[in-house]
């Protein structure tokens, strides 16, 4: 198997390294994410109209560069690595994803908008009840003549506090945990200004991103909200959750290569009896073992990566696969290099404490490895 880049994808590689580095500094975008609006909209902006990164992985007939999974994995490593809080997931490869599968005007528009860096979306899917399970939903649509009315609450759902439009997941048919009758709807938001019963706690989680909490009480949406056919949104549902695990898998790989690099510079400098602690044999043994972890991170988004067009079995093993591996090392690996790093590891000041915390988060953001590693069972005993 071939994993050598193309030119093209070296030269995408390339430049979105080289603009993160001159120009997505960690004190600005640390700033942005705990007092500003949390994320920062010129580098949005540059993303879709300097870099072209919206649509990156788009066909160029609905604007975007030709490339597909390899151009993800690509991109979300390079802003790992840099530690950036843009909605990218979110707003890209679950809110980009759902919309192109559901196909329609309404989608279409907003696909072109996503790509134009005009629009961010967020996906309200998890509720108080439901875990992980993207399947069990008990918010409700129902429809009032040329109108639908939603009943529900969802639960962290990031990006929310400044998304332009949310993508909720509604049950028009069946009873909890049936995959049929989930359905899916854009509500168009307007922050300064909140449709009736529409309400949003908003807060900060501990890797600085935005999130929010939603209830919706008899809100009034207009016919064309539905996105797609009615009750038939679970296989695109599926498919877009995988996909952004992916990229959070590869996300957490950019992060992780640059916790071992800053590490072992690190080991090189500091001294300790009169000595580099890097010469330590010891040390030096656990920084192998973290670069181990991190060389089996990177295999298992590899695999993710390619069978992400595969039938959908072999997908959810290999994003299951990938995710298991990536929590286990993001805990390895950030837990190591705060402790190699000493009581400094841990503070505002050293970038490594920053990249903890979103390892950390990782670790759990769409499903822990226990969970995961649930799923692959359950789906290899029914294979």
């Amino acid at each position: 198997m071939d994993f050598t880049l193309t030119k093209e994808q070296e030269l995408l590689r390339d430049g979105l390294v080289k603009f993160l580095a001159a120009r997505y500094t960690l004190e600005e975008s640390r700033a942005a994410a705990k007092t500003g609006l949390g994320r920062q909209p010129e580098i949005w902006r540059s993303f879709a109209h300097e870099l072209g990164i919206l649509g990156a992985t788009l066909p160029e007939s609905e604007g975007g560069l030709g490339g597909g999974a390899v151009e993800l994995m690509i991109v979300t490593e390079a802003l790992g690595q840099a530690l950036v809080v843009e909605p990218f997931v979110d707003t890209v490869v679950l809110g980009g994803g759902l919309l192109r599968r559901a196909g329609g005007e309404r989608a279409t528009t907003l696909v072109g908008e996503i790509v134009d860096g005009n629009a961010l979306t967020a996906f309200a899917a998890l509720e108080p009840t439901s875990g992980q399970h993207y399947d069990d939903v008990t918010t409700t649509a129902r429809r009032d003549g040329d109108e639908w009315i939603l009943d529900g609450s969802k639960i962290v759902v990031t990006s929310a506090p400044f998304a332009d439009h949310l993508l909720v997941t509604a049950r028009t048919s069946g009873e909890r945990r049936d995959t049929d009758g989930i359905s899916l709807f854009v509500v168009d938001l307007d922050h300064s200004n909140l449709p009736a019963g529409f309400e949003s706690h908003d807060y900060r989680t501990v890797d600085d991103r935005r999130t929010a909490d939603l209830t919706f009480t008899g809100l009034r949406l207009p016919a064309d909200a539905l996105l797609g056919g009615e009750g038939t949104a679970w296989e695109s549902i599926a498919q877009g959750v995988d996909e952004a695990t992916t990229a959070v898998c590869s996300e957490a790989v950019g992060l992780m290569r640059k916790v071992l690099a800053d590490t072992v510079d690190y080991a090189k400098q500091r001294k300790q009896f009169g000595a580099t602690i890097g010469s330590f044999q010891a040390l030096q043994h656990r920084m192998v073992d973290m670069h181990m972890e991190v060389e089996q991170a990177v295999a298992a988004v590899y695999l993710a990566i390619l069978t992400l067009g595969a039938d959908p079995v072999e997908r959810a093993l290999a994003v299951s696969a990938a995710k298991a591996t990536i929590a286990r090392a993001a805990r390895f690996v950030g837990q190591n290099a705060v402790q190699l790093h000493g009581g400094m590891g841990m503070t505002e000041e050293l970038a490594i404490g920053h990249y903890f915390r979103r390892l950390t988060a990782v670790e759990y953001e769409f499903g822990s490895a226990d969970q995961h590693i649930a799923r692959y069972a359950a789906l290899t005993n029914r294979a």
